[in-house]
C-alpha cells in the first residue's frame, strides 16, 4: 500500500490540518495524543471530509485533487473502516452484519471467502446471535469481519480498541493481527496508545497539532519517548507458566525463568515491565530481596531526554533498561560489557 497525503483542511476553532507526506507499507500506524489530528486524518482519506486543497493517492489512483476536481465519493473508494464503536445495525444478527460488509464488495473482488473469516475471526457460534447480546470483543470482532468481507483496498481502524480493557484488547490485536495477514489487506492503524501502535504496525507516522512529526519505526519512537514519558518504555514480555512456588508464579522466558507475584492458571501469558523497574548492578549483588537477577550483556545505549536507554540481551531476549545520565556515568554502561539487571516480582503487569 502507498497512500500519498498532501492536503491542507481548516477549522472554526482554530485548528488546521496541513499534511505532507507518504505512507507505505501494510501495516502502518498513526499515532498521536487527542487532537492531533488523527481522526480528522481519517475522514480525508474516507472522503466522509473535503479538504479545502490538495491531493489524496492511494495505490495510484486519485481520490481527491483540488486543482483536477477530483473526489470520489466514499463507496466508491474501497476503503472500510472500523471506528472504537463497532457501529453495528442492532436490527440484524451476526450472520446478516457480516453479510451486509460482503454485499458491498462487488463479485468480482470477492477475494475473501466468507466461511475463512468466520473460522479466522471465531464468530461461528455468535453467528446466529443478535449484536445486542455481545460482549465488547465480539462487537469489535464482527465489526472487523464486516469491514473486511467488504474486500477493501485498505482498511483504516480509528482508535479501535480505546473502548475496551487490556485483556481484551490483546485479545483483539491477536485477531486484527491474524487476520491481516491471512487476508493481505493493508490497514491504517490510528491510536493515542503507543503499546497498541507498537503491536498493531511496523512503520508509523507521529502526530501532533495538525502536522507530522516523524516517520519511523514503532520501536524508535517508543526508544525516544522514553525519557518523558511518566512509565518509561514499557517492554512488552511474552511468558510460558512452569510452576507456582511460594506464593509466586515462575514464568519460562526464552532461557531464563521469571519469578512473578501477578500469575494465573493459564499456560501462556503476556506481560508489561517498565523500564524503570529494571536495577542495573556492574557486580553481582550479594544479597537482595528481588526475586529476578538476570545477567545480561549490553548491547547498546541511546539517549531519551535525560535519561539513557540501555538495550540488553539476556539469553536470547532483550529488555530495555533507562538510568539517568548520571548512572550511565557513574556505572561506566558501554556496548558489551556484562551487567546484572534486577526485578522485583511485582513490577511485571499481566496484559493477558
Amino acid at each position: 500500500m502507498e497512500l500519498t497525503l498532501k492536503v491542507r483542511k481548516s477549522f472554526a476553532e482554530s485548528f488546521n490540518l496541513d499534511l505532507d507526506c507518504t505512507a507505505s507499507g501494510s501495516q502502518v500506524g498513526i499515532f498521536g495524543a487527542s487532537g492531533s489530528g488523527k481522526s480528522t486524518l481519517v475522514k480525508l482519506i474516507a472522503g466522509l471530509e473535503r479538504p479545502e486543497e490538495g491531493e489524496i493517492w492511494l495505490d495510484g489512483e486519485c481520490l481527491f485533487s483540488s486543482k483536477r476536481g477530483i473526489n470520489v465519493a466514499p463507496q466508491r473508494r474501497c476503503i472500510s473502516l472500523v471506528f472504537q464503536d463497532a457501529c453495528l445495525f442492532p436490527h440484524l444478527s451476526v450472520e446478516a452484519n457480516l453479510r451486509y460488509g460482503y454485499k458491498r464488495s462487488g463479485v468480482g473482488r470477492r477475494s475473501v471467502d466468507f466461511a475463512t473469516l468466520v473460522s479466522v475471526l471465531q464468530l461461528g457460534e455468535l453467528l446466529g446471535r443478535g449484536v445486542n447480546r455481545l460482549s465488547g470483543g465480539e462487537r469489535q470482532r464482527v465489526a472487523l469481519g464486516r469491514a473486511i468481507l467488504a474486500n477493501p483496498h485498505l482498511l483504516l481502524m480509528d482508535e479501535p480498541l480505546s473502548a475496551l480493557d487490556d485483556g481484551l484488547k490483546l485479545q483483539i490485536i491477536h485477531y486484527l493481527k491474524r487476520a491481516g495477514e491471512r487476508f493481505g489487506i493493508p490497514y491504517l492503524f490510528i491510536s493515542h496508545s503507543l503499546l497498541e501502535i507498537r503491536l498493531m504496525t511496523d512503520r508509523v507516522i507521529s502526530m501532533a497539532g495538525g502536522r507530522v512529526l516523524a516517520q519511523t519505526t514503532p520501536e524508535e519512537l517508543a526508544r525516544e519517548r522514553m525519557g518523558g514519558s511518566q512509565v518509561g518504555y514499557i517492554n512488552v514480555l511474552q511468558l510460558e507458566k512452569l510452576r507456582k512456588m511460594g506464593g509466586l508464579y515462575v514464568y519460562r522466558w526464552g532461557l531464563e525463568e521469571l519469578f512473578i507475584s501477578a500469575g494465573d492458571e493459564e499456560p501462556m501469558a503476556v506481560f508489561e515491565l517498565s523500564s524503570r523497574d529494571i536495577i542495573l548492578f556492574t557486580r553481582h549483588p550479594e544479597a537482595i530481596s528481588a526475586r529476578n537477577l538476570l545477567k545480561c550483556t549490553v548491547v547498546d545505549t541511546f539517549p531519551s531526554g535525560n535519561k539513557v536507554g540501555v538495550e540488553l540481551r539476556c539469553g536470547h531476549e532483550t529488555l530495555i533498561a533507562e538510568v539517568v545520565v548520571q548512572a550511565a556515568d557513574d556505572l561506566a554502561i558501554q556496548a558489551r560489557n556484562e551487567i546484572y539487571a534486577v526485578i522485583k516480582a511485582a513490577s511485571f503487569r499481566r496484559l493477558s
